[in-house]
């Protein structure tokens, strides 16, 4: 099975018995993998073009997680900040600048999610919103479950369901995350009045005829 997501928004790769990529530093291998036993998960930033065939003609099954591109643009501003490979010290207006026009790593946001919504209705594929995991984290983890045909009953689902909010809260309230970097609403705190109608204005030229709709509070 495989799955994909954008940077600072959640995605795995899991890959049938039969795949024949393995896991890489930016995405995927086109070399065997052995070591990994069947089933297979792999995460990935890949839009959907570049992956193996399996991908496309239905052995893998593939979980996308798309985030509303505001809360994102300012989480993956932090990421950059945090990390000292990538060392970037512009201000975020620079870095939202170069977002809207598709100039950061793994290309255009705005192609990458409609890439994956176009084909949100193949049998393998599961597309998923961050803000839907927020707001009903239960009914989120049945939908999984169905999907990667695994049974569970009902104290189970309680467990997991109780695990993944634990796992949410440290992602939006840990110290080690910037103004927590997980939370619904994120953008908020830091766009201004003119780069929000500048945000608007782009999202609108790229996103118009495209029917995906994003919660950008909740």
């Amino acid at each position: 099975m495989a799955c994909g997501c954008r940077p600072s928004a959640a995605g795995r790769w899991r890959r049938s018995p039969t795949s024949r990529c393995g896991p890489a530093t930016c995405g995927l291998s086109p070399t065997p993998s052995p070591e990994l036993t069947s089933p297979r998960l792999i995460k990935s930033h890949l839009p959907y073009r570049f992956p193996p065939s399996d991908l496309h003609n239905g052995d893998s099954k593939v979980i996308y997680m798309a985030r509303n591109p505001k809360d994102l643009v300012v989480s993956y501003y932090q990421f950059h900040r945090s990390l000292r490979t990538m060392s970037y010290r512009g201000t975020f207006q620079e870095f939202c600048r170069r977002f809207m026009n598709d100039k950061l790593g793994y290309g255009s946001w705005f192609e990458h999610v409609q890439e994956f919504w176009e084909h949100r209705m193949d049998s393998n594929v599961l597309f998923l919103k961050y803000e839907d995991m927020h707001r009903d984290l239960v009914t989120m983890v049945e939908q999984l479950a169905r999907f990667l045909g695994v049974s569970c009953d009902k104290a189970q689902l309680e467990a997991l369901t109780e695990h993944c909010h634990q796992l949410v809260d440290q992602c939006c309230n840990a110290e080690a995350l910037p103004v927590g970097r997980g939370r619904v609403g994120l953008w908020k705190d830091i766009f201004t009045v003119s780069m929000n109608e500048k945000f608007d204005l782009v999202y609108k030229q790229k996103m118009g005829k495209c029917d995906l709709t994003f919660d950008f509070y909740l």
